[in-house]
């Protein structure tokens, strides 16, 4: 296997919702919107609906349950065998502070405000409408 990814696929409970959160709510724009539409599915075979984003960049990083936890201020069973959180990297504090700002406006939940992390970073967690975890971070002191 090669050391890339190049899709990340969220379950979402609401399709127009989620397009509504990530296209309007995050300022996500490179999308068609929801396509596949023309592919119904049975009891047997899936839907075709789906949103797809082209994204920049993609870093993938491991990090113990039970820190994301801790990390995210949620209780450990909420991570626990199927844990993870998408990492959203900005320039500045000021841009870290705005996109969780933009995610709560757009009906998402901050589990965790953003705060200076001894390890180098400020970052804070937000959750969209179907509980994925984001962290939004910003490097400090590079160079």
């Amino acid at each position: 296997m090669r050391p890339q990814i190049n899709a990340i696929t969220l379950a979402v409970r609401d399709l127009d919702a989620a397009l509504r959160f990530y296209r309007d709510g995050l300022g996500l724009t490179e999308t068609r919107g929801i396509v596949g539409t023309e592919f119904s599915g049975d009891e047997e075979h899936p839907d075709g609906s789906v949103v797809m984003f082209t994204l920049e960049g993609l870093t993938l990083a491991l990090y113990p349950a039970s820190e994301l936890a801790k990390d995210a201020h949620l209780p450990r069973d909420a991570v626990d065998g199927h844990g993870f959180s998408l990492g959203h990297f900005v320039e500045t504090r000021e841009e870290v502070d705005a996109v969780l700002a933009a995610a709560a406006a757009a009906g998402g939940q901050v589990t965790a405000p953003a705060h200076e992390r001894p390890w180098g970073i400020y970052s804070g967690y937000f959750a969209d409408l179907d509980g994925h975890l984001w962290e939004v971070l910003c490097v400090l002191n590079q160079g």
